[in-house]
C-alpha cells in the first residue's frame, strides 16, 4: 500500500500552483484515511488536466462524472474550506 500511495502522491504534482497545492496537502494529510476504493476514484480523478480540475473546484463547473464530483465535494473541496488550502 506504501508503494501505490507514494505514486498517488507523485501524481499530485502538478502545473497549476492552486491545484498542485491543493491536491498535495490532501495527498500528505487525509490519503492514509482513505480506503481502497476512494483511493482508486481519487487516482481517476488525477488523471483530469488542472485547468477542469480547477474551474470544477473554483468555478463550479461540471465534470460530467457524479462519481468524481461527488467524491471532490466530499474531500476536497470541504478541505479547502476547512483552511487547509
Amino acid at each position: 500500500m506504501n508503494k501505490e500511495i507514494n505514486r498517488i502522491q507523485w501524481m499530485c504534482r502538478r502545473g497549476m500552483r492552486e491545484i498542485d497545492l491543493l491536491l498535495r496537502e490532501f495527498s500528505q494529510t487525509k490519503l492514509d484515511h482513505l480506503d481502497q476504493e476512494e483511493l482508486v476514484i481519487f487516482e481517476q480523478i488525477l488523471s483530469y488536466d488542472d485547468q477542469k480540475l480547477y474551474d470544477f473546484i473554483f468555478k463550479k463547473t461540471d465534470l460530467n462524472n457524479n462519481v468524481h464530483e461527488n467524491f471532490i465535494n466530499k474531500y476536497l473541496k470541504t478541505f479547502t474550506k476547512q483552511g487547509n488550502f
